[in-house]
Order: C-alpha cells, then sequence, then structure tokens
C-alpha cells in the first residue's frame, strides 16, 4: 500500500508539473503582448514621476519569485533594502508596500455597509449582549479540559471549538448548538478560508489571461462549487427564521439578539438610499465568520505559547486573575477590566503576532504623494503591519515578548496609533476589533484561573515551536499541546 501511495504521488507531482509547463508555455505569449501595449501606453501617457525605489523585476513575474510562503517577511527583507515605501510589480499589478507608521498614516457604498455590520454586531452594544453566549462556551471549554486533564490536550482545538460556539450563536442563535448545523457550515467555511488563501492568476494578471490560467488550473470551478454551497447553504438559515411556523420562537428576547433576525429586519425594512438585499444579508454573515473565528483563536493560541514559553509573565498573570476573583469559580464579565497584566499580554501578542500581517489591500484611484514618493492611479497599496510592529526604530527589543513595555504606555491598537495596528486603522479599521478583544481577554482570563498548564513529559519550553503557518491568518505551523490541570 505504500508503495502505491508512492508511485501515485510521483505520478501526482508529474501531471502538475506537465500542466504548468502547459499553461507557461500557452499563457507566455498572451502575457508578453499584454505587458508590452501596458508599457507603450504608459510611456505615451504618464509624466516623469517620482516613484518609490524597489528592487528589479523579471519579465511577465514582476517580482513575484521574490515573494515567499510568508509574504510580510519576505516584504520586510526587501523593505530594509529599498525603504518603508517599496514599489513592486506583482505580475501585472503595480504594488506599494508600506512598512513604517509615517506612510501607513498617508493612504460610499463600502461605508454604508460597514456602519451597518458595526451597529447590528460589532458594536459595544452588541458585544454586551453576546456575553450569555460567550459565557456558556467558556463553561463549556472549561468543563472538557477538565474532564481531559491530566492528559495533554491540542489546545487549538479547544480554543477554535470555544470561539467557533461564540461567534455562531451570536450570528444564528440557539439553532448553532444543533451539531449538524455547526459542522455542515464548519466544512464549508473551511474549504472557503482555504480557497480564499491560494494563488489566483488573476489577482496578479487581471486580465482574460488570469482568468484563463484560472479556469485552466480548476480554481474557478472549485470557487464556483464553494460559492454554491455556501449560498445554498444561508439561503436554507434564512428561510428558517422567515418561516411562519417559528414566528412564536423569532420573537423571544433570545432570538430578537441574533444578527441574522437582524439583518433580516433591515433587509425587509431598509430605506436607505443604497438597497440592502437578502445577497447582503449572506455576505455579511459570511465576513461574520470568515473574520471572526480564525483571527480571536488564532491570537490566544499565540498568546498561550508565548506565555509558556516566558513562565515568570505567566505567573503574575495568573496572580492577578486570582487575586480579583478571589473564591469564585470563574472570571464573571465585571472583572475582565481589572486585569491590567493580562491587558498587556494580548497587546504584547498583537504585536508580534497580529491576526493579518498584510492589512487588506486598497487600489489608488488617482494619483497620490505618500511621504515624498508618487504614487500612480490604479496602484495597489499594501501596509506590512507585521513589519511595523516589529521595527527597531520604533520599539525597543521588538523581537523580544515584553508586555511589560506597555506599562504606563498611552499606544493601543484603536487604529490611532501607526506603529501598532493589527486591526487596522481609520475608516477601514476592523469593525469586529470590540468583539474579538471581549473574545480573547474573557476566554483567556478564565483558561489561566481555572488550570495551571503544564507541559507534557519530556518537553521543554525551548522546544514550542514558534514558527508560521496559513495564508488569511498566520497561526503556529505546530499545534500547541499542553497539560491543563484543574486548580480547586
Amino acid at each position: 500500500m505504500e508503495l502505491l501511495d508512492f508511485f501515485l504521488g510521483i505520478l501526482h507531482e508529474q501531471w502538475r508539473l506537465v500542466t504548468a509547463t502547459l499553461l507557461v508555455a500557452f499563457a507566455l505569449p498572451l502575457l508578453s503582448i499584454h505587458l508590452s501595449r501596458s508599457r507603450k501606453q504608459s510611456r505615451c501617457s504618464s509624466p516623469a514621476l517620482h516613484l518609490p525605489p524597489g528592487p528589479r523585476k523579471l519579465p511577465f513575474l514582476g517580482n513575484l519569485h521574490q515573494i515567499g510562503p510568508l509574504p510580510h517577511r519576505s516584504l520586510r527583507e526587501l523593505a530594509r533594502q529599498y525603504g518603508p515605501v517599496m514599489l513592486l510589480r506583482l505580475g501585472s499589478v503595480p504594488t506599494v508596500v508600506v512598512s513604517s507608521p509615517e506612510a501607513a498614516r498617508e493612504g460610499d457604498h463600502f461605508r454604508e455597509r460597514r456602519k451597518l455590520l458595526i451597529l447590528e454586531l460589532l458594536s459595544m452594544r452588541r458585544v454586551q449582549a453576546a456575553w450569555d453566549a460567550r459565557e456558556a462556551q467558556v463553561d463549556k471549554l472549561v468543563e472538557n479540559l477538565t474532564r481531559a486533564g491530566p492528559n495533554p490536550v491540542v489546545l487549538d482545538e479547544h480554543i477554535f471549538s470555544a470561539v467557533d460556539g461564540i461567534i455562531g450563536t451570536v450570528a444564528f442563535g440557539k439553532t448553532y448548538g444543533a451539531e449538524h448545523f455547526q459542522k455542515q457550515l464548519m466544512n464549508i467555511l473551511c474549504e472557503a478560508m482555504d480557497m480564499l488563501g491560494s494563488f489566483s492568476a488573476e489577482d496578479f494578471f487581471p486580465s482574460a489571461v488570469g482568468r484563463l490560467i484560472d479556469c485552466l488550473t480548476g480554481l474557478v470551478a472549485r470557487r464556483d462549487r464553494i460559492f454554491k454551497r455556501l449560498d445554498a447553504f444561508f439561503d436554507s438559515v434564512i428561510d428558517q427564521h422567515l418561516d411562519h411556523t417559528n414566528c412564536n420562537k423569532l420573537h423571544d428576547e433570545s432570538s430578537r439578539s441574533d444578527l441574522l433576525q437582524a439583518l433580516i429586519e433591515l433587509w425587509k425594512d431598509d430605506g436607505s438610499a443604497a438597497p440592502f438585499t437578502r445577497e447582503h444579508v449572506k455576505a455579511m454573515l459570511f465576513d461574520t465568520f470568515i473574520g471572526g473565528i480564525n483571527t480571536s483563536a488564532v491570537t490566544m493560541v499565540w498568546a498561550m505559547s508565548e506565555m509558556i514559553r516566558h513562565p515568570t509573565v505567566l505567573k503574575s498573570v495568573q496572580d492577578e486573575i486570582r487575586a480579583v476573583v478571589g473564591n469564585k469559580q470563574r472570571v464573571s464579565r465585571d472583572d475582565v477590566a481589572k486585569f491590567r497584566r493580562l491587558k498587556m499580554v494580548v497587546k504584547e501578542t498583537l504585536r508580534l503576532h497580529p491576526p493579518l500581517t498584510l492589512l487588506l489591500p486598497r487600489e489608488t484611484i488617482q494619483q497620490v504623494n505618500i511621504i515624498g514618493y508618487d504614487v500612480p492611479a490604479n496602484t495597489r497599496i499594501i501596509g506590512n503591519a507585521w513589519a511595523i510592529s516589529r521595527d527597531p526604530s520604533i520599539w525597543k527589543d521588538p523581537e523580544v515578548f515584553n508586555p511589560e513595555r506597555f506599562k504606563g504606555s498611552k499606544t493601543d491598537f484603536n487604529g490611532t496609533h501607526f506603529e501598532f495596528t493589527p486591526f487596522g486603522s481609520g475608516h477601514r479599521i476592523c469593525p469586529g476589533m470590540a468583539m474579538a478583544v471581549a473574545n480573547i481577554e474573557f476566554t483567556l482570563a478564565n483558561l489561566l484561573c481555572c488550570f495551571d498548564w503544564e507541559l507534557p513529559h519530556g518537553v521543554r519550553k525551548e522546544d514550542i515551536s514558534m514558527q508560521e503557518a496559513g495564508s488569511l491568518a498566520f497561526q503556529k505551523k505546530m499545534p500547541l499541546v499542553l497539560v491543563p490541570r484543574r486548580v480547586q
């Protein structure tokens, strides 16, 4: 059987190589024509500009060959050579990468949709309304870990399940408690996240050529299949909420608090200038899950990993939490505001391990100037939040995990301090920030209050791998395995 798997693996790799070769042979002539026309048009129509510096580009690929599997690290190394404002060409797409807070500080329909999302799910009002779901899921997490101890557990899995339960209950209400419902959605979302993080030729060659390559590689067919599954799932859930047989359930207080019902009411009673439709309801549900689950869970795993590697920090945070909680069994919602050291740990974790290492790209609609450099219209701009938060000219010992650096500091992740933007800044700041921080702080506080944490037998703190992996959000490459011992 192993021999058969070996040969099948060889055949699979050979087929991929043949396919890639045929695609390149077919696409290069078309790309050559496309780029040649673009260069001629650019030379004829553009006056001399003071463009940002950048590395030399290869024909067709531009600088794609210089971007490794961890793009934020590759871009930081290039920025060290070419400066905090750097011009690349990713395929045929001109892209400016900013890696300093000064550069990041300079960059109606979309705003309307974000306003609705903030008001209906992610405002502080709804964050507070989500406490029932948050407390229930954390209680479940503590119970599961209590049953598992003192055996080693993969903490990542338990944390992801808890955050999924919180976001799912807030979005769909009590319906999300059904196991078949939860598994069905998570299977589709995992496929969608994997697809969103995969390579698309059209992202770098936005023309018929890029679309053709995506068709030939099967990406378009895969994208369409996943979209149809997601669309059908959200349609069925919306129909359940609209079903008159559920009217009594939908009018009780717990049902009215879920996001889906609120969005349906907006859709039915919409009086805004920009129509709010059923498709908008589905899109906002998708954004809620993609942005809400992965980033919060990943941040908690990084925080636990860093504290296990720094036992003094771990003990100081646990001592603070347990002193506040006293004889209670759990951390309550009112306790969280008093955890000064925990909040510093969360900040330092977000600094070293921002959930989105590269902020969502923007595109200029007209020529702009960034710290003295001209950036033409139709240029993609990417902020390297990971590089900025590790810049030695801003942070002392930036590679060291040191929560004390935030003691007495006013620096925060609310979008006004451009040296620290794990959630973005300005009107494009992540609308789920308040919800994410509440989930992170409350869950971590209970994990640290209820359990003493040890490494499995024979494993040292130096053995914990901090390597990254991922596509949309970069999580620990190796899972975090710990032994929970319940504190009585």
